[in-house]
């Protein structure tokens, strides 16, 4: 599939602010099966300077600093993609059982940004939770292969939480969008990944799109026209990261447009940064994702 990628940010203070500086993380990462072409970043006003380079994790930024006062900032990436399907055996793909997966995972001397260890630890968002802990253990087991243990997460989430927008804002933790069993892909990710690691799985939180319209006779997915989030699971040597979304229990396919992955929401927060004043901001984003073919 091929789709044109169009994604707008607005930023309103209620005053002017000064001394502010951004980092915006909207520029695809590279990922396996997904090539990109064509990316554009607009920015108004206009910095006198931007500085990219790798983030953190496994992500793109784009650093700049504006001198003047402003009032507004409005953001706009555009690109073209092209996302291959998965490949023909994952989908009756087992992986190793988890205990196996832990050790293969906590041996491997990989510390890049795609390396498993880094994704099996606590990080800013995704804390453990006993509680979270607890009820994924009551359908996972050491034995189990790490793909049946990702499905049998993604599909309990997807059963047992309802989407609600309203439900829960940017910066809820997980255990309190746990607890109503309400929320949206960020909050379902937060809590799929805590359940995971807390399993010995490393889960990584991936920051995306997804398809607008849906292709003839198939429903449209949860999630679509805005930022999307689903979770990598990181399923041994021979599988590498495999994504499950747990919005729309499914792997993550040529449906989904992969932007970057961290440990949690932190890692790969489209926008960020600093300004000097008190104002009130409010954002507003508009996202098009057009197949081409």
């Amino acid at each position: 599939m091929r789709y044109s990628i169009s994604h707008i940010t607005t930023v309103k203070y209620a005053q002017p602010v000064s001394m502010a500086q951004f980092n915006v993380r909207l520029r695809p990462a590279a990922w396996n099966g997904q090539t990109v072409a064509d990316f554009t970043l607009s920015l108004d006003p206009a910095p006198v300077q931007v500085i990219e380079g790798p983030g953190g994790y496994h992500v793109n930024e784009s650093r700049f600093s504006l001198r003047e006062a402003t009032a507004q900032l409005q953001i706009e990436s555009r690109f073209t993609v092209e996302v291959e399907p998965l490949p023909f055996f994952v989908g009756d793909a087992t992986g190793p059982g988890l205990a196996e997966l832990r050790e293969r995972a906590m041996r491997k001397p990989d510390l890049s940004d795609l390396g498993p260890a880094s994704y099996i630890f606590a990080s800013p968002i995704a804390q453990p939770d006993p509680v979270i802990a607890q009820w994924a253990g009551s359908f996972l087991d050491e034995a189990m292969p790490v793909m049946a243990a990702g499905r049998a997460l993604m599909a309990a989430i997807h059963k047992e939480f309802t989407y609600d927008a309203d439900a829960t804002q940017t910066d809820t933790p997980p255990v309190e969008a746990f607890a109503k069993r309400h929320g949206v892909c960020q909050d379902f990710s937060h809590v799929m990944i805590i359940a995971a690691r807390a399993h010995g799985i490393p889960a990584a939180y991936v920051s995306g799109y997804l398809r607008t319209l849906p292709p003839p006779g198939k429903e449209r997915l949860v999630g679509a026209d805005a930022m999307h989030a689903w979770v990598n699971l990181w399923c041994g040597e021979e599988l590498g990261w495999i994504g499950f979304d747990p919005t729309n229990d499914c792997l993550a396919d040529t449906d989904h447009i992969f932007l970057g992955m961290g440990r949690d929401y932190s890692d790969v927060a489209p926008l960020d940064g600093t300004f000097r004043g008190s104002s009130e901001q409010k954002m507003y984003a508009s996202v098009d994702v057009a197949p081409l073919d």
